[in-house]
């Protein structure tokens, strides 16, 4: 029995990288890692937090400026080498990216079955995020499979009438991805060490806030938006150290370094390694994020998290408390940020509310389901080759 799992972002290497873990154990499967090219490097480098090598990297498309329909197209046609020559009997896709949207094409277009980790996430704004939303929804028609994190990812997969019993309720992945590099760091002095020097920086602060801000919706007057807040909360909060991991999206790096390069307690740094990252979310009083997957790791670490969007696909965090979304207002972000950190009782209250996410052991669910699955099928495929071509697609 052959698995591919196809990883083609950070966040989507992040978030596969337990799953990846568990199929790796498993003797009774032969299991590859496929990076897409889609973000070479920092996909890459996300694996490798997590001990991990892929067993093929596909080049990333030529050419600096694609549209969408190309970057889809592109990665298609190159995934489908890699399925023709490992011929897996099951692909695993994670989310909501164009990698995601590809390796299903692809896949589907080779019957090969498709199983989607963090399927059923939906705002039911197909442009909000975009396009993330379009991406995941496709994806999902498509899954042969659905790996729900939540019981409302469930819900919405039902509504879209999938069979009840293709969908399984995991937890989240990156719940299990945070906390084993939480404690890798909490079990090494060294590691811990070598942190604490990298980020010397943020000492003189009495509180760290950690700032993300990327999304295709925000860039432009959105994003200058978000930067006119940190700045004024910086000048307003002079203990206080906010740090920015700048995205390398030339338009996101622009309008962040233009508008806070000269702020003293404003901290820009290059896009962190996952182990960074997490100790940074360790570090924080707060996060002001418009990510997805952040909203997922801040209550995993009982951080308390500021979403800067109209609307979230994660709408568990709001519901039990540990997240806010509040938009992209200038007014707004600085209202919220400075309530949180000036109300100890807020903050203590959104700290310590009950990961909706999961126990961190998603992966291990997964895992064992595909591999009944296969078996499953494998066992009626022997007893009954006539059938073989449906059992791969319907079973």
């Amino acid at each position: 029995m052959r698995i591919l799992s196809v990883v083609g972002t950070r966040p989507e290497a992040i978030k596969l990288a337990p799953v990846i873990w568990e199929l790796n154990q498993c003797s009774e499967i032969q299991h590859a890692v496929c990076v897409s090219g889609q973000h070479d490097d920092m996909a890459r480098q996300a694996l490798n937090a997590f001990d991990l090598v892929a067993d093929f990297e596909l080049r990333p498309a030529s050419g600096h400026t694609r549209t969408l329909t190309e970057t889809v197209a592109s990665l298609a046609f190159r995934l489908e080498r890699t399925l023709r020559g490992f011929a897996p009997d099951c692909v695993v896709v994670h989310g909501d990216t164009a990698t995601s949207l590809a390796a299903s094409l692809a896949s589907y277009f080779n019957r090969i079955q498709i199983a989607h980790v963090e399927a059923g996430l939906r705002t039911g704004d197909n442009f909000s995020p975009w396009p993330e939303e379009g991406n995941r929804k496709m994806t999902g028609a498509l899954a042969d499979i659905h790996f729900a994190p939540t019981e409302r990812a469930r819900g919405a997969l039902i509504k879209e009438n999938v069979p009840k019993d293709r969908i399984i309720v995991t937890g989240n992945t990156v719940v299990d991805a945070v906390l084993m590099i939480k404690e890798r760091i909490e079990k090494n002095p060294l590691m811990e060490t070598l942190l604490d020097q990298k980020f010397k920086m943020l000492s003189p602060y009495e509180q760290i806030v950690t700032v993300t801000a990327h999304r295709r919706e925000n860039i432009g007057d959105r994003l200058k938006q978000i930067c006119e807040a940190v700045r004024e909360l910086a000048r307003t909060l002079s203990n206080t150290g906010f740090v920015i991991p700048v995205h390398p999206n030339p338009d996101v790096r622009s309008t962040v370094r233009g508008i806070l390069s000269e702020i003293r307690n404003v901290i820009l740094i290059k896009p962190a390694d996952y182990t960074e990252f997490v100790y940074l979310l360790m570090r924080s009083k707060l996060i002001l994020t418009d990510s997805g997957g952040i909203q997922e790791e801040a209550p995993s670490l009982g951080v308390p998290v500021l979403v800067m969007r109209d609307v979230t696909e994660r709408p568990e965090a709001t519901s039990v408390g540990a997240a806010r979304l509040i938009g992209t207002n200038a007014n707004a972000i600085r209202q919220n940020v400075t309530e949180l950190l000036s109300d100890a009782e807020q903050h203590n209250r959104m700290a310590n509310t009950k990961n909706p996410f999961g126990d961190g052991k998603a992966a291990t669910r997964i895992r064992s389901h595909l591999i009944d699955r296969l078996r499953n099928q494998s066992r009626k495929t022997r007893s009954n080759p006539v059938e073989v071509v449906a059992a791969t697609r319907t079973a």
